[in-house]
């Protein structure tokens, strides 16, 4: 465990309620934590090293008793075509059905007898597999990992029963509205790409998915090049370099297809979709304009930008006193159940906006007042503002790193996306580096009189129509 550093308070500064009559705790109740700069400091180093076949392993040593190990795979959605849109989606549900070694009741029950996890998902441009054990059990990890990415039976009797659970996992889905409202976000934003098709798939694909179009997809993309092994804990760099030569060291390189599409920049466009449903109670509706990729040097303006926008419920404590002017004025005015802003990003692309539910009376106004904060955003930003925007960014960042499983999958997407992993000591002087003028200069540029996307679901005719919406996206100057 990395040690923890302690700055001796001033003897002045005492806690009346801790006994001078007892040293010891008196001495503790006179620690004070560590400056957050030094903080930075004790995080352990990312180690890399990339086997002779392309494949990375990628580890933070923390020294814990526990470990999260996992294999992140640069092939999600994206890298699916219009007919087997949904494949990389239902390879990742096969994994788990047996491999040649293993039948799948044999291994539920040697992960249960580790006391182990293993999980999967995947997104759009990733496929991530990834287990969480007892350090000592890092090599059988590691292991069984490799076992499911490479030798999965894929037998035909499971492919069929596995589609039933797919299409329950569809309907499910259906149910989660902001799942909705951003596939069809994605949908209209990124029209006639790989980008705007859904990660699980249309049902036709599902129903029609057979074996040769799962090894298909994994002969063209598991590429030992296009994987990364990161591992957070306690993992110790040279024993998972090991552990990877022997489990993935025999790994083929993907030999170059005709057959095969690059990766293409997927198009922006600014454009609309409604589904009207006059008997649901609220409208959920979300705005978007084109963001940046995750490696382009604006991502971190964009970031704080997005922090200024914040998110709110009526559940939350303050309301109308709260510092943030724009949530101030959202629960002063009543205008909606809650708002999220978000900054998806991709490759080379993304989305920035803001996810609504609200009544739908007051979508026209709600909607009014969100543009016109993303305007006085690009003109009128504060010093004050964004000095409070990058302390919320900064503690939200270490808040979402506590604990193996958000680093590890801190070390994988940053491995795939930049090639490498940026520390939080380089993060801590991009954002605090960031201006006022910095901020205003990346909203003019993504958001000032850009055409945005929006997708609404439920009773949308209180939506102002897309012109309209258009139209606010800037302001005359006199």
């Amino acid at each position: 465990m990395a040690a923890r550093l302690f700055r001796i308070a001033n003897p002045a500064s005492k806690v009346l309620a801790v006994s001078k009559q007892n040293p010891v705790k008196w001495q503790v109740a006179r620690a004070s934590f560590t400056p957050y700069q030094q903080a930075l400091l004790n995080i352990p180093e990312t180690k890399v090293t990339t086997l002779e076949n392309g494949f990375t392993v990628a580890t933070e040593d923390s020294g814990s008793p526990t470990c999260t190990v996992g294999v992140w795979i640069d092939a999600g959605s994206r890298s699916e075509n219009e007919k087997n849109n949904g494949v990389a989606h239902f390879l990742e549900h096969m994994s788990f059905k047996g491999t040649k070694k293993r039948s799948r009741h044999d291994l539920e029950l040697e992960v249960e007898n580790m006391g182990a996890h293993l999980n999967a998902y995947t997104s759009r441009e990733q496929t991530v597999y990834y287990a969480k054990s007892f350090s000592k059990d890092l090599g059988k990890s590691v292991e069984i990992l490799s076992d499911i990415i490479q030798n999965s039976k894929l037998d035909k009797s499971d492919i069929e029963s596995e589609r039933h659970t797919i299409l329950r996992e569809m309907q499910e889905v259906e149910c989660n509205l902001q799942e909705v409202v951003f596939d069809h976000l994605h949908a209209v934003a990124y029209q006639g790409t790989p980008l705007g098709r859904t990660i699980l798939g249309p049902t036709e694909n599902i129903l029609s998915i057979n074996r040769d179009d799962i090894t298909e997809f994994v002969r063209h993309h598991y590429s030992p090049e296009r994987m990364v092994l990161a591992g957070a804990g306690g993992v110790n760099h040279e024993e998972l370099v090991r552990f990877a030569n022997q489990n993935f060291g025999n790994l083929q390189v993907v030999n170059e297809h005709t057959d095969t599409p690059p990766r293409n920049p997927c198009r922006f466009s600014g454009s609309e979709v409604r589904v009207r449903d006059n008997n649901m109670p609220l409208l959920h509706f979300a705005i978007a304009v084109e963001g940046c990729g995750w490696s382009n040097p604006d991502n971190i303006p964009l970031q704080i930008a997005n922090t200024l926008i914040g998110q709110y419920d009526r559940s939350m404590v303050g309301g109308v006193n709260l510092s943030n002017p724009f949530i101030a004025n959202c629960a002063a005015m009543n205008l909606c159940h809650s708002f999220q802003s978000f900054n998806t990003c991709y490759t080379d692309t993304g989305l920035w906006g803001c996810y609504v539910v609200c009544e739908g009376p007051k979508a026209e106004v709600m909607m009014k007042e969100l543009q016109n904060e993303w305007i006085r955003l690009c003109n009128s930003l504060t010093d004050f503002e964004v000095d409070r925007a990058k302390n919320l960014l900064r503690i939200s960042m270490l808040l979402h790193l506590d604990g193996t499983q958000p680093v590890c999958e801190d070390i994988g997407r940053q491995m795939l996306c930049y090639g490498r992993r940026l520390d939080l000591a380089e993060l801590e002087a991009r954002i605090m580096g960031t201006t006022a003028a910095d901020v205003k200069r990346a909203c003019m540029e993504y958001i000032y009189n850009m055409c945005p996307a929006v997708a609404a679901v439920g009773p949308v005719e209180g939506l102002p129509d897309y012109d309209r919406i258009r139209s606010q996206m800037y302001k005359l100057r006199m």
